[in-house]
């Protein structure tokens, strides 16, 4: 019995190439929970900031933008590992692609729910006390960069 090209082996087996769609499929739902999130809470926040002071919609903007970046970062990790998908796959690899998945996901969850918090709070906030908006987007920039850090080990894992 010979091990042609159809039959798996240890380091090969069929079932490899499931790890790896499970990392796709963590690294997108979880990213756009999180941006969903995200969108959402912020958004609430600068709907009923507008009602009153509707000059500031733009200006306020910012926590909603920065919540869809968030996507982007499991969209991108996603297609990477989507890429590498073949019939010869092996568990080391599919497992590195798993933990890729699931690094940018719930470091992007984490993120997008970070800055729907933040951005409700803020653009209400800031829209009352104009002086508090640098000091707002400076706490969206570092809840955004949690995201950031799962991109980095994402693409990290999928670079061994």
């Amino acid at each position: 019995m010979g091990n042609d090209e159809s039959e798996a082996t240890m380091d090969e087996p069929q079932y490899a190439c499931l790890f790896c769609v499970m990392g796709v499929t963590s690294a997108i739902v979880f990213t756009a929970m999180g941006a969903a999130y995200g969108t959402a809470k912020s958004g609430l926040g600068v709907a009923q900031m507008a009602v009153k002071h509707p000059e500031l919609i733009m200006k306020s903007i910012i926590p909603v933008v920065m919540a869809g970046i968030i996507a982007i970062y499991g969209l991108v990790v996603a297609v990477l590992l989507a890429g590498q998908l073949s019939e010869r796959y092996n568990s080391f690899r599919a497992f590195l692609n798993l933990g890729a998945g699931i690094a940018v996901g719930l470091s992007g969850m984490a993120s997008g729910f970070a800055i729907g918090i933040v951005g409700d709070a803020g653009v209400r906030a800031s829209a009352l006390q104009p002086k508090l908006f640098v000091g707002i987007v400076l706490i969206l920039i570092f809840a955004e960069v949690l995201g950031l850090y799962g991109l980095i080990v994402a693409i990290y894992l999928f670079t061994k």
